[in-house]
């Protein structure tokens, strides 16, 4: 029997969805006034956590991001530099995102994808592999279920590091790319002076204690308290969180809750992000196997649904095709927000805007 030709072949189409996650850049970049001294004042900093962004930062960050992707074919700032990823533990969208960003930044990438063919595995410190790849590249990216490492290998470098997860710790750049995810579709939140109706009830299906993309999502979120009317935790634990870690977002100004009820939540939601693994001593753990959403869930209509991905059963393919789906696009936007950082780190931002002398000296 001959198989039929599928319909895409024949005709292929951009489906409205995609387009307008083209075109919301662009809205984004409208709304925030361009002012380099946020990103220069990224050349050389070590990223390890989102509590090293302030509002300006962040939004110049996803003001940059936005840039690049409604301008692909802006002059390539990283030729001639080297990246080292150094993913010591399994990783699939962020090592390649941070691969993607630097390949297109014109740079070159060395990637180590397994400690156990590095000197690691012989017992060698993390302190020697630091002053090792101070000679070898230009900027380290780091993941490693051990959240001390980063820590221990920041002492040594003389290059910048970014963290791209530690442990149970933190992943401020996933955070990032959550915000700009966020701020492209609602540019407004961006504001100073958000107007009551522009402001977001957020939901997150997950555990701020044991999930580094929710710990690290909810301090860049505090930041921009005054543009979210609520924040809302949806999992089984009635108080997930380390001490203090409430406490400092409350300090913030964030209106947070905890509630035990997903589907009486849903109706109340703007957007909705949603993990299920978290690091459970050295190993990962899905948690929250109740806590689903499919195509069926009581969702509010024009709500977003993200998600850092890799998902399992927690979220439905069925909502793939649905005006709900960002998760794909909040991945896209994850090469553009690491262009970003990477080139201010870098201190290559004047290749790409025009940035006044005095502010390069």
């Amino acid at each position: 029997m001959v198989k039929p030709l599928h319909p895409l072949l024949r005709n292929p189409v951009i489906p409205a969805k995609w387009r307008d996650g083209i075109e919301r850049p662009q809205r984004l970049l409208d709304q925030v006034e361009e002012d380099p001294r946020y990103l220069v004042d990224l050349a050389g900093m070590p990223i390890v956590s989102a509590r090293q962004f302030t509002r300006d930062r962040i939004a110049q960050v996803c003001r940059l991001a936005a840039l690049y992707e409604t301008s692909p074919n802006l002059f390539p700032p990283l030729k001639g530099k080297i990246l080292i990823n150094a993913f010591y533990e399994p990783s699939t969208r962020t090592r390649l995102s941070f691969e993607s960003a630097w390949h297109r930044l014109g740079g070159d990438v060395m990637s180590i994808t397994d400690p156990a063919t590095t000197g690691i595995a012989k017992g060698e410190s993390l302190g020697d592999v630091a002053e090792m790849f101070n000679h070898y590249g230009d900027v380290v990216v780091l993941r490693d279920r051990n959240e001390d490492a980063v820590y221990e290998m920041l002492d040594g470098l003389r290059i910048p590091i970014i963290n791209a997860g530690n442990g149970v710790d933190e992943h401020p750049t996933q955070a990032l790319t959550d915000m700009f995810a966020i701020f492209k579709w609602r540019p407004q939140l961006l504001a100073e002076h958000v107007a009551d109706g522009d402001k977001a009830r957020i939901g997150i299906i997950g555990v701020p204690n044991k999930m580094r993309t929710v710990r690290s999502l909810l301090i860049m979120l505090s930041l921009y308290a005054h543009a979210f009317e609520e924040v809302v935790v949806i999992c089984e634990d009635d108080h997930p969180y380390d001490q203090g870690q409430l406490e400092e977002l409350q300090q913030e100004g964030l209106n947070i809750r905890v509630s035990q009820s997903l589907n009486k939540e849903l109706p109340q939601l703007d957007v909705v992000y949603i993990n299920s693994i978290a690091w459970v001593g050295d190993t990962f753990e899905r948690m929250g196997e109740d806590l689903k959403l499919n195509a069926k869930s009581p969702l509010k209509p024009g709500s977003i649904i993200m998600h850092p991905l890799a998902r399992g059963k927690e979220l439905s393919t069925d909502l793939d095709n649905t005006e709900h789906n960002w998760y794909f696009a909040q991945a896209r936007g994850a090469v553009y927000i690491r262009m970003a950082l990477l080139t201010s780190v870098v201190q290559r931002v004047q290749h790409v805007i025009d940035t006044p002398d005095e502010l390069l000296s």
